[in-house]
């Protein structure tokens, strides 16, 4: 799943990001593009509860495709 996050901006949004999803989700894969503003996830087969998380933590998201 890709997602738009256009509020990160740095390695600390990064981090935070990653270690929001994998607190759910130890086994997804998660990749975070900073220069396009993406999160790719790997792993959870619910988006809602991706964009929910991301959400919690404070970045507003929108769901760009399903792998």
């Amino acid at each position: 799943m890709k997602f738009s996050v256009p509020d990160m901006s740095c390695g600390h949004c990064v981090a935070a990001i990653e270690t929001a999803i994998t607190s759910f989700e130890p086994a997804a894969i998660v990749i975070c593009d900073l220069e396009n503003r993406t999160v790719t996830v790997d792993g959870p087969k619910n988006p809602e509860v991706v964009e929910k998380t991301l959400r919690e933590v404070g970045y507003e998201t929108a769901q760009l495709a399903v792998s």
